[in-house]
């Protein structure tokens, strides 16, 4: 993430705020991007901060189907390093004041935005209204509502939309889905999934900041132990109940620390989460009734680790994550593909999210879930 100053902050905070509110009576620009005469598409990352430079910037050295061919920053310096690093041309590079300029660029048909959790609606709306399809880093939003929000201004662009969920396109969560599916250990009885890792980094990082993250371990690790209880057992929750707990107040002032979760299914199975910003977690195990299988590790960047009942090893060849789901969005563009993470998925995550904070607030009270009409299972 670039380091915007907090005067910045306010101001796109106010304008996704406007955006949000405004956008069921203003018109918004058709699709400007012509790709029906283009074999790759070209990417433009909105915040150049770890995961742009350390992970997206070097996937799109290696995908079929885009390139890196834009950038916008509040940077710089940044612009600099990237322009020589990247080849990046001046035409290409943009800043937060004249992003919306890039409707009119051509060679950008793809905008990704990387940026603080709330910030996520503001950039991906003027995205859709720039006439560029859109890529949102996970957590999609803040809220739900920000959800449909950013859904709406894409289907009234007649731009494409997708969430940054990078395991959604990784071969090991399909062979997860396929056992599931195929019933290879048989019935899914109980889901087990960890996503963690311990902070003790700047506590002013805008992580900890809930203006900013919109919630600490749950909108950021936590969202990987949802996708996961989902998919390891085939079907979206009807209930969900939660719990949180802090052993570092002093540190976590503002967001929370570690969360568990029960999910209940329709079919009877039953689900337990765990994520935390103070503890280690990187593992999906599912037991069936004929046995179980498990990824450990099941949510880093890979390589990723997988085992069976029957003595079997789950493996396949290492791949850029970021590259593979940036690669099926593209064709989902060009070629009319499935689109593995559509805007819908990010926002029942969400619905999900809303619920365990409010399970939570009540207690732990058991919350329902009414995410079958969404037509989002895995």
């Amino acid at each position: 993430m670039d380091k915007l100053s907090r005067r910045d902050f306010s101001i796109t905070l106010g304008r996704g705020l406007t955006s949000a509110a405004l956008l069921g009576g203003t018109a918004l620009a058709c699709a400007n991007t012509n790709t029906q005469n283009k074999t790759k598409l070209g990417v433009a990352l909105v915040g150049l901060g770890s995961y742009s430079t350390g992970q997206l910037a070097p996937s799109l050295q290696v995908t079929d189907h885009c390139y890196l061919a834009g950038i916008v920053t509040g940077t710089k310096e940044k612009e600099t390093i990237w322009k020589q690093k990247y080849d990046i041309r001046d035409a290409n590079i943009y800043n937060y004041e004249n992003f919306d300029n890039i409707a009119d660029n051509p060679d950008i048909d793809i905008i990704y935005v990387v940026l603080p959790n709330s910030m996520h609606a503001d950039f991906c709306i003027r995205a859709a209204k720039a006439g560029k399809h859109v890529i949102c880093e996970k957590p999609m939003a803040v809220s739900v509502a920000e959800c449909d929000a950013i859904i709406a201004a894409c289907k009234e662009a007649n731009v494409k939309l997708s969430v940054g969920y990078r395991m959604q396109s990784d071969p090991y969560t399909n062979e997860v889905k396929k056992y599931v599916k195929e019933k290879t250990f048989g019935e899914v009885t109980f889901v087990s999934s960890d996503a963690a890792y311990i902070s003790r980094g700047n506590p002013e990082q805008w992580r900890l900041n809930r203006a900013l993250s919109g919630g600490g371990a749950l909108v950021n690790m936590g969202v990987y132990s949802i996708q996961t209880s989902i998919y390891g057992a085939g079907q979206n929750p009807i209930s969900v109940s939660a719990q949180e707990f802090s052993t570092r107040p002093d540190y976590f002032k503002d967001t929370d620390e570690t969360i568990t979760a029960q999910f209940e299914f329709a079919n009877g199975a039953v689900a337990h989460m765990m994520t935390s910003h103070n503890a280690n977690g990187n593992r999906l195990k599912v037991h069936g009734d004929k046995g179980w299988f498990e990824l450990e590790p099941a949510h880093s960047y890979g390589p990723i680790s997988g085992r069976t009942s029957k003595g079997n090893e789950i493996k396949f060849p290492h791949k850029r994550q970021q590259a593979l789901q940036m690669d099926d969005f593209s064709k989902h563009i060009l070629k009319d593909t499935v689109n593995v993470a559509p805007g819908e998925m990010g926002k029942r995550d969400m619905i999900i999210v809303e619920a365990i904070y409010k399970s939570i607030a009540e207690g732990g009270k058991k919350q329902p879930l009414n995410l079958g009409r969404m037509g989002i299972v895995s």
